[in-house]
């Protein structure tokens, strides 16, 4: 068996470490607390998990709290502020962050035009910047099991608002099998497995691993 040579990582349409950059925002207890669109410790282990992905395949991570210097509001969740604690938080007041002048500075330093988004909730702080993003001429790819809103309604709504203006949506899975892409980039392999078995969908991966070792 043997795979074609690399694809132009940079150029490649799908999503690569080298293309695409991983935007989080509000992932903090008040919004956690009040989603009700799917069960909170799956949202919590999904969006954990992603964090984590952006982290292990070298991504540029863009990390946007609201009122935590104005006392309004908590930091983020501990399993998020653990696993991004090397990266800085972009502190605003607005509820759309492609409106705070310092977060939409931190995504067009990256010079990368493919934004994976996920927010709380779907049909704010994440339908909001998502928009303003596609309108600017971004790919924006939203992780849709590792956001959530209000309600079941609230949550879909939005999504169908995102798609219907160009979004991709995207699952935390497919996230990790799109970055890793191929077996034999073996550096990666180990925390690829972990972050199967971290998220809970270790069976298949575990079969597939154990058979190559």
């Amino acid at each position: 068996m043997v795979s074609e040579a690399i694809r132009d990582p940079a150029k490649d349409d799908l999503l690569t470490p080298q293309n695409s950059t991983f935007i989080i925002i509000d992932y903090q207890p008040v919004q956690v607390n009040s989603i009700a669109s799917m069960d909170r410790q799956i949202l919590v282990n999904n969006i954990t998990g992603a964090a984590k992905a952006a982290v292990v395949y070298g991504l540029p991570i863009i990390h946007s709290t609201v009122n935590v210097k104005t006392g309004l509001n908590k930091p983020p969740i501990p399993t998020i502020r653990k696993a991004l604690d090397k990266y800085p938080t972009y502190d605003r007041t607005t509820i759309n962050s492609w409106e705070d002048v310092e977060f939409r500075k931190a995504v067009e330093a990256t010079g990368r035009k493919k934004l994976i988004m996920t927010a709380l909730w779907t049909e704010a702080c994440l339908t909001f910047p998502a928009l303003d993003a596609l309108k600017e001429g971004y790919e924006v790819y939203v992780l849709v099991d590792a956001v959530g809103g209000t309600s079941v309604a609230a949550h879909e709504a939005a999504l169908r608002r995102i798609e219907q203006a160009g979004a991709k949506l995207s699952s935390v899975p497919q996230l990790f099998c799109e970055l890793q892409r191929d077996w034999k980039r073996a550096e990666t392999v180990p925390a690829f497995i972990n972050l199967f078995i971290e998220t809970g969908g270790t069976a298949g991966i575990q079969f597939s691993y154990d058979k190559q070792g």
